[in-house]
């Protein structure tokens, strides 16, 4: 069975991948530039141009294609409904969709697709911490707005999740909320990385005002700056408080942020 996966060369899609291929399936990654694509992902990994925001020109990747995960960014807003019938007219018989943070257009399309489907809805990565590496290399601060407990998922759990919905039974229409095995603070996530590296970093609180502006400095629109500042002044229950799925699903301790650390603090 040959799976397509876009965003493939993601912070996520990379690891629907890699899981994808440990499990044995035929991997297609749609990535806008191959050649940089195959520095990036594991051997074996099928290449194929393109991308998921114009799935008119998707008809030769879809060719053949028994399942598909979607990464819902904000370009999918529009475009996920065509993608999702193309994908259907091409034989497509299961999708996953990483969600964009709510259930929109390409989220809708795909629960009515009519073939087998799961939403993957996670809170928040613990890759998230990887904005805080030109800070703490240069100043050994973190700067953030809030300190509230987040319970922050590694995304090569989510990865593993999706492969899993793609190759198995017993996950059809389902909306799996994935979160990580604890509640941490920022402050807590940040005096774990001060401890792994071996040097004080400063968690500095800055307010939701100079939030907003950093993100829009950053090129993001004003209302989706609002949104996500807001999101993390009153995170909801399902990111707050661990629930257990992916442990349940991958049958293993969903991965904590300390070994998440662990295999990235080079970065840092």
């Amino acid at each position: 069975m040959t799976i397509l996966v876009t965003g493939a060369t993601g912070n996520t899609g990379r690891h629907v991948v890699a899981e994808l291929l440990r499990r044995g399936a035929a991997v297609r990654a749609l990535t806008r530039d191959p050649e940089r694509a195959a520095g990036l992902l594991p051997a074996g990994t099928e290449l194929v141009p393109g991308t998921h925001t114009e799935p008119g020109a998707l008809d030769a990747a879809l060719d053949g294609v028994a399942g598909l995960h979607i990464t819902a960014t904000a370009g999918v807003a529009d475009t996920g409904p065509e993608l999702v019938r193309r994908a259907v007219a091409a034989g497509v018989e299961r999708i996953t969709i990483l969600w964009g943070g709510y259930v929109g257009p390409a989220e809708t399309a795909v629960a009515e697709s009519g073939v087998t489907w799961t939403r993957l809805e996670p809170q928040e990565f613990m890759s998230n911490a990887l904005t805080w590496a030109e800070s703490i290399r240069a100043e050994a601060v973190v700067r953030e707005p809030f300190d509230i407990p987040s319970a922050v998922v590694h995304e090569g759990d989510l990865g593993a999740v999706a492969a899993i919905a793609l190759t198995e039974d017993g996950h059809a229409g389902r909306a799996y909320n994935l979160n990580g095995p604890e509640p941490l603070t920022t402050g807590e996530r940040v005096a774990l990385l001060a401890g792994a590296l071996g040097r004080d970093i400063t968690f500095e609180q800055i307010g939701r005002e100079r939030a907003v502006e950093r993100l829009l400095r950053e090129g993001v629109s004003p209302a989706d700056a609002e949104y996500v500042v807001g999101w993390h002044a009153d995170p909801p229950a399902a990111a707050r408080i661990p629930d257990g799925t992916v442990d349940r699903i991958l049958g293993r301790p969903a991965r904590t942020f300390a070994e998440w650390v662990t295999e990235h603090k080079a970065r840092f």
